[in-house]
């Protein structure tokens, strides 16, 4: 698995801990690793640097995030969102607005995201809205 797209999946992992816990996005941080270390090794796990960036920037900007989402999704209040979907959209969005890789890659990461944690309905569904947030971004860049 391609590291990134390992700190990908750990990133939605974490965000999907601090959104349903509603704890600091540092104690879900910490308590991820607590899984590694527990889980696939006995010593302790290396930082995932591109992981934690992804989760700080993705929660340091949840509020316009949220905005973008709920503009785009028309009939669907986030808040009954399939918790999964709604952080796959919050990553993938965050990620959008970094600018560091083609709108494409970080779109197909994302549906790879859906497909592995949700069902079918949502790669759909988040394909359309990252679409749409994408689009949207390319004409204010136009302006």
């Amino acid at each position: 698995m391609a590291a990134r797209h390992r700190s990908r999946k750990r990133a939605l992992q974490v965000l999907f801990e601090w959104d349903m816990r509603g704890e600091p996005v540092d104690c879900a941080i910490a308590h991820f690793y607590g899984t590694l270390y527990s889980e696939e090794s006995e010593t302790k796990p290396k930082p995932d640097k591109f992981m934690e960036e992804l989760v700080r920037g993705t929660v340091g900007s949840v509020s316009e995030i949220d905005k973008k989402i709920e503009g785009k999704a028309q009939n669907w209040r986030l808040e009954r969102m399939p918790v999964v979907d709604r952080n796959i959209l919050r990553l993938a969005i965050y990620e959008l607005g970094l600018n560091t890789l083609p709108a494409p890659v970080i779109i197909d990461e994302a549906l790879e995201l859906a497909r592995q944690f949700s069902n079918d309905e949502a790669v759909s569904f988040i394909n359309g809205i990252l679409d749409a947030v994408h689009r949207q971004s390319l004409l204010a860049g136009q302006q």
